[in-house]
């Protein structure tokens, strides 16, 4: 099993910055972590949850929706089995609950798809406001 929680989500003014935090811990992440996709997704309220990043913990791909490429970047602390979104120049529409989620062995095109994680965080809420 694994287990993922979000952490630093909050209030900001658009324009400003937050970094999200998603804590890994489980048998199953700690002995096959490299084999591990890992992806931010976010749900805006009467919207459905949209992907907007992952990455492989190995560090080779990395993968950005284009709503937030050249502003988000993903990156993780192996020592600290954690994944961050540093979001900047955030945007009011970016209001939601931002999701961290996993995947063993996830096939490059499926990076995107919801249906293809197991793991979920409980999620963390960004509210951005103009």
């Amino acid at each position: 099993q694994v287990q993922l929680v979000e952490s630093g989500g909050g209030l900001a003014q658009a324009g400003d910055s937050l970094r999200l935090s998603c804590a890994a811990s489980g048998r199953t992440f700690s002995d096959y972590a490299m084999h591990y996709v890992v992806a931010w997704f976010r749900q805006a309220p009467g919207k459905e949850r949209e992907f907007v990043s992952g990455m492989r913990w190995s560090r080779s791909h990395t993968w950005y929706a284009d709503s937030v490429k050249d502003r988000f970047t993903i990156s993780r602390d192996s020592d600290k089995n954690t994944v961050y979104l540093q979001m900047n120049r955030l945007k009011p529409e970016e209001t939601a609950v931002y999701y961290c989620a996993a995947s063993r062995s996830l096939i490059q095109s499926r990076v995107r798809a919801e249906d293809a994680y197991n793991y979920w965080g409980q999620g963390t809420q960004v509210t951005v406001s103009s």
